[in-house]
């Protein structure tokens, strides 16, 4: 594919297993650091594009082992939510210019960072209340629009879940089975605003197997590997990915 060079691959690679990790074993809220790094070296739509189909392969290859071990009507609540938030995301594509995504992108980085330092800080009480079901379908909203600019709906569906304290395992299997349905309902629209091309698809054969590595390890790592230290290395590459990607759209 004329136009990338070798270190486009390598960040690519390393993009793709990451999100492999993060959506096998840690509840798919650090995924979307994925489709942040790439908005570094290529155009954000470009970026979103090649992520979609890797996200998809990782939720298809993910989701037999969480089998119905999902919370059903919790996942029905955020996949309501999660259409029109898929929409209005959808919307805003037609209207913004690159550069509205790459500040998007970034700031919604540094907000999910934000988030989880207060949270272990004390600062915010996140699931301590548990919210009523019209939350799930708020939080569903939230996560299906985040989901559409910057592939981050975690965040927002993570807020919902830890309210109803469902366990480790059904948290990460409930999340695997609504950002497979969020995910398919987004593919309609990227097709038809161009977000995919010939050029995203071959990419993203060449990228699958890491997908595949990463998650399988992700699956493994959610037994075996302290979450405190996966989310350590991810707030750091967010912290950076996300300054620059900010500086990039305001300069």
């Amino acid at each position: 594919m004329a136009g990338f060079g070798w270190e486009v691959y390598a960040i690519g690679m390393f993009a793709a297993c990451f999100a492999g990790i993060s959506k096998g074993g840690f509840g798919s809220g650090a995924a979307f650091a994925s489709a942040t790094i790439l908005a570094l070296v290529m155009p954000p739509g470009m970026a979103l594009g090649i992520m979609l189909p890797l996200l998809m392969l990782i939720d298809a290859s993910t989701l037999r082992p969480y089998w119905r071990q999902w919370s059903w009507p919790d996942a029905r609540l955020l996949v309501l939510g999660g259409v029109p938030g898929v929409v209005l995301g959808a919307v805003l594509y037609t209207v913004a210019e690159p550069d509205v995504f790459r500040l998007l992108i970034g700031a919604i980085a540094l907000l999910f960072v934000g988030w989880q330092m207060a949270g272990r800080l004390g600062l915010l009480q996140i699931g301590k209340r548990e919210l009523p079901p019209w939350g799930g379908v708020v939080s569903g909203v939230v996560a299906g629009f985040t989901s559409f600019v910057s592939h981050a709906g975690g965040p927002a569906v993570a807020v919902y879940l830890l309210s109803k304290k469902i366990g480790k395992t059904p948290f990460q299997a409930t999340t695997v089975l609504v950002f497979g349905l969020i995910n398919l309902t987004k593919v309609i629209p990227y097709a038809f605003l161009g977000i995919f091309t010939r050029e995203t698809l071959l990419f993203d054969l060449a990228m699958a197997p890491f997908a595949l590595l990463g998650a399988y390890i992700g699956v493994k790592a959610h037994r075996l590997m302290p979450e405190r230290l996966f989310f350590a290395i991810t707030y750091v590459l967010l912290t950076i990915t996300g300054s620059k990607l900010i500086w990039d759209a305001l300069t």
